[in-house]
């Protein structure tokens, strides 16, 4: 066998000689690859030049230092209205909506929503719909169902309605044929209905609060019925644009909400319960990461956040500021974020093309705002 001697002088001349007439390739390639992620992905300073929408937001008052710090952190958002049993009522809201849209019309949209005091009239269904007509002639852009249909509104004989009852056919059926949006609040986060030591979140609140720990009230529905209300409402009102408010209280399983993205091609969900969010991605980054991704067309960000009257503005407006840039930096960024009483998770760090239709593509299509 006849072994080959290697010119090692040679080999080094000749490799001096490739990196002194190409001196720049690897530096190129690198260059490349970084403008390429850029043009991918978001950064943390993006937050201020992209233009974004809160589908969840709560305004209870005349001040606008709220809106100001939206028009601030380039953010509109919808204002939504609902018939609860505490704070300020229904049209007190409603006043407030109208009113600020009036003002701000590139900044704001708002959804009404309707009163069951009457339930059980004969004429309830049909005088509910000539409000709604109303509100929409206001400018209201969706409609928003709460969590007292399921949870406190009863019937003539004492039975809790829920939201398939028979009764609310007429105005779904009128929202479902005018392709009006519709915002579900079915039931409580499914820890509602666990021992305060089992719970995820909500320790704080349910215990001061045993009126609604529904672990401590038995005779009312059960998380199932209202879950299995609000999917069989879908399965007969199969072209409802619909979106199912903090995840469509399925915000314990990501498995389980998947399920009825996939079995409902008409609904979505809005984002309004990070907490849960951000315990998935520290459990199952991969999985949590993956979800967004596939479901990219049916998410929509949302806060919740409550506005109410301050004599602190300067606090409300960095307390708004601080929850819509740390929303900002799980989705964008793989930076490390800790969730008290858990540890440390990194963001998702989601492509541009998601984050544009989780914060702004979505909202506009839904609502028809574009």
């Amino acid at each position: 066998m006849i072994k080959q001697k290697i010119n090692v002088p040679a080999l080094l001349f000749c490799f001096i000689l490739l990196r002194f007439c190409f001196p720049f390739t690897a530096l190129s390639q690198d260059h490349h690859l970084a403008k390429d992620t850029a043009q991918q992905y978001y950064t943390l300073n993006d937050f201020y030049s992209v233009k974004k929408f809160d589908t969840h937001i709560h305004l209870n008052t005349y001040q606008d230092i709220f809106i100001k710090q939206a028009q601030q952190d380039n953010f509109c958002f919808l204002d939504i209205v609902d018939d609860r049993p505490f704070g300020l009522p229904m049209e007190g809201q409603q006043k407030i909506a109208i009113y600020d849209f009036k003002r701000f019309p590139k900044t704001m949209v708002f959804a009404t929503t309707f009163s069951v005091k009457k339930w059980g009239d004969k004429d309830w269904a049909q005088q509910t719909i000539v409000g709604l007509k109303q509100s929409f002639s206001d400018g209201a852009r969706a409609v928003k169902i709460w969590k007292n249909i399921g949870m406190s509104l009863r019937d003539k004989n004492g039975k809790f309605v829920m939201v398939d009852d028979p009764g609310l056919k007429p105005v779904l059926d009128y929202l479902e044929k005018n392709h009006i949006a519709v915002i579900g609040h079915n039931g409580e986060p499914r820890d509602c209905w666990q021992p305060l030591d089992k719970m995820s979140f909500g320790k704080d609140y349910y215990g001061a609060h045993p009126e609604y720990h529904m672990y401590l009230h038995p005779d009312y529905p059960t998380y199932n019925n209202q879950i299995n209300a609000r999917d069989n409402m879908l399965v007969k009102h199969p072209d409802l644009n619909f979106v199912g408010a903090h995840l469509g209280t399925l915000e314990w399983s990501l498995d389980e909400l998947a399920k009825r993205l996939d079995k409902f091609p008409n609904m979505s969900v809005d984002l309004s319960r990070m907490p849960y969010l951000q315990l998935h991605a520290l459990r199952n980054w991969q999985k949590t990461h993956d979800f967004f991704i596939k479901y990219q067309d049916r998410l929509l960000y949302g806060t919740d956040m409550d506005i109410n009257d301050t004599k602190d503005p300067q606090g409300l407006k960095k307390e708004t500021h601080t929850i819509w840039l740390n929303d900002w930096k799980f989705y964008v960024t793989n930076d490390k974020i800790n969730l008290p009483g858990y540890g440390i998770l990194r963001g998702l760090k989601l492509p541009k093309n998601v984050i544009d239709k989780i914060y702004l593509k979505n909202a506009e299509r839904w609502l028809s705002i574009k």
